[in-house]
């Protein structure tokens, strides 16, 4: 019995030992307090305050509790009632080619034909004649008068000169362009891939517009190249401006080879300012067999096989339609005739680039490697495509939801989309800037109820499916006037209202967003679609702390003030990459 009570005796003394001990002391590198930290977490939590160790979320609380973690060495930051949110995501962006858009000369925004013809005519007065000018990515949608410029326009600013005005695969040529090409009534497509050159239905010969072929026009640059260093510049120039609007991590859509190398070369230099993952592109045309291998090699890459919370491949990109912008997505029921996109066959449903009984093969090669499967899919037409070929394989037990099958635009959809999406697990990427500028020209073509389910971000919510915002930002610099605009407040507030600019009224409203929802489109959504919601998209303790100072509420504020809000601050893993009006 004494034994038993000197055994409880010394027990109890230790115990209380523990207690009397004071516990280690942690102290934080950056507190943030005195605001409204929005968490984004699954109940979607307000906090007043935010602490950050290591460069992860330390903890979350009032103001007076996480002082406590204040030392010597914490930074402290008022914010004076500010909106914290998680770092801003964008799940398609173009970064390689669109850092380099404007290097040769500057680009001026152009909103007519006018405008288009006396750029045009500008380059034909600085570029040797005989030398090829080319224009890409002014989109006729997005031009007051919604069509392209015509042959005899393009001849009669650059006559002596070949000219290609391409938005994508389709494109519109001047004569001169057309004859280097060999593009004449007699021309046809033999790669084995689609397109068709447009013919005049009096004549029979080519307008000068070509349907998913430009790969036929031989042009070559006429504009200086940029050597190694000046590519990486520019490129870092462009991250600092995606932090500048709050964006911390983006996926490169169609990334090459060469841009995934350079990627690799900013992380190891450590002067990465945003996460970047990848979905490597890999082209559809070709031995069948190739394409595969080509694929398989890509789930290989160290890249993909090692996780890396800088920069990750993800998976692969092809393109199965054209688009809406050029009037080749592939659709489900005709286009119809139409002078906006030069379009004479009324059964014309646009062009889609890969059958079935290839991309069935490219799809399971994907998944069963461990990729993420994502085509260009634009129209209804090509979504109900993609979506037949997860759904059969999904049947076979390929791991369809666990790959985080996707597709990618999904501007046109249906409600059968929107269900089997959600069912199969296969995640959406959708870019509100094509509803805010090309709403009016597809309300002409199209009518304003066949567009039920143009980006029916509401239904896809309510059916429990996952879709994350992007821009598909293409060329220059600048959120607001690049191509396509990569600022996500106006994203956040086409999704809240579904209005468009040079459009009376609103698309669908019913498909409008919750501003909860749509913070979490651009926050955890994205991180879902990237595989990296364990690690960032939230402001949980633990988790990378990437988070935004912003200086408007745009949970309160009024819808139409929320494109005007500007980050003060941004953060990526705890330090500070932005700060407005320098740190």
């Amino acid at each position: 019995m004494l034994r038993r009570a000197l055994t409880a005796l010394i027990a109890g003394s230790l115990v209380a030992l523990v207690f009397v001990l004071p516990l280690p002391a942690v102290e934080a590198d950056l507190i943030l307090h005195r605001g409204k930290v929005a968490t984004v977490d699954e109940r979607f939590s307000l906090r007043e305050a935010i602490a950050v160790k290591d460069g992860k979320i330390l903890a979350l609380g009032t103001s007076a509790e996480l002082l406590k973690l204040k030392g010597p060495r914490t930074e402290v930051v008022d914010l004076q009632g500010r909106l914290v949110i998680p770092g801003l995501m964008d799940s398609h962006v173009h970064p390689a080619g669109a850092a380099m858009t404007e290097f040769d000369h500057p680009i001026p925004d152009m909103e007519s034909i006018g405008d288009v013809l006396a750029y045009l005519r500008g380059r034909a007065q600085v570029v040797p004649e005989g030398e090829w000018i080319s224009l890409s990515q002014v989109f006729i949608t997005r031009l007051r008068e919604q069509r392209y410029p015509t042959r005899a326009e393009l001849d009669s600013v650059a006559p002596k000169h070949p000219l290609i005005y391409s938005t994508g695969p389709d494109a519109s040529l001047n004569s001169l362009a057309m004859k280097l090409s060999g593009i004449d009534r007699n021309f046809k497509v033999t790669d084995g891939g689609t397109g068709f050159a447009e013919r005049d239905p009096k004549t029979g010969e080519p307008t000068g517009i070509l349907r998913n072929c430009s790969r036929y026009v031989k042009a070559k640059s006429s504009s200086k190249s940029a050597n190694d260093a000046e590519q990486t510049a520019r490129l870092k120039h462009l991250f600092a401006d995606y932090n500048s609007v709050g964006i911390t991590t983006i996926c490169d859509r169609n990334a090459s080879s060469g841009a995934i190398d350079r990627y690799k070369k900013l992380r190891d230099a450590g002067e990465l300012t945003v996460r970047v993952s990848c979905s490597q592109g890999v082209g559809s045309l070709g031995k069948l067999e190739t394409i595969t291998d080509s694929i398989r090699a890509v789930a290989k890459n160290p890249l993909h096989t090692e996780r890396d919370d800088w920069l990750r491949i993800i998976g692969i990109k092809m393109f199965l339609d054209g688009g809406m912008l050029t009037g080749s997505a592939y659709m489900r029921q005709p286009w119809g005739v139409s002078e906006i996109y030069a379009i004479t066959d009324p059964a014309y449903r646009g062009v889609l680039f890969i059958p079935k009984d290839r991309l069935v093969p490219m799809v399971r090669a994907a998944v069963e490697s461990g990729l993420q499967f994502t085509a260009h899919s634009v129209g209804d037409g090509a979504v109900h495509a993609l979506l037949e070929v997860y759904d059969e394989l999904a049947k076979e037990g390929l791991p369809i939801r666990q790959t985080r099958a996707s597709v990618t635009h999904c501007n046109f959809m249906s409600r059968e989309a929107v269900e089997t999406a959600a069912r199969l697990g296969v995640v959406v990427d959708i870019q509100p800037a094509w509803l805010y500028l090309d709403t009016r020209t597809l309300v002409k073509q199209f009518g304003y109820d066949r567009l039920r389910y143009f980006q029916p971000l509401r239904s896809i919510f309510a059916a429990g499916g996952m879709v994350g915002g992007g821009s598909d930002h293409m060329q220059k610099l600048g959120s607001l006037r690049s191509t396509n605009p990569f600022n996500p407040f106006l994203g956040l507030q086409t999704a809240i209202t579904r209005r468009a600019k040079w459009h009376e009224g609103q698309l669908h409203p019913e498909e409008a967003l919750t501003r909860e929802q749509a913070l979490r489109f651009y926050t955890i959504n994205n991180a879902k679609l990237l595989f990296k919601e364990d690690r960032t998209g939230s402001l949980e303790p633990g988790k990378l702390a990437d988070l935004v100072v912003l200086d408007t509420d745009i949970l309160t504020c009024p819808e139409d003030q929320i494109v005007a809000t500007q980050a003060l601050r941004t953060y990526v893993g705890g330090k500070l990459v932005y700060a407005k009006g320098g740190k």
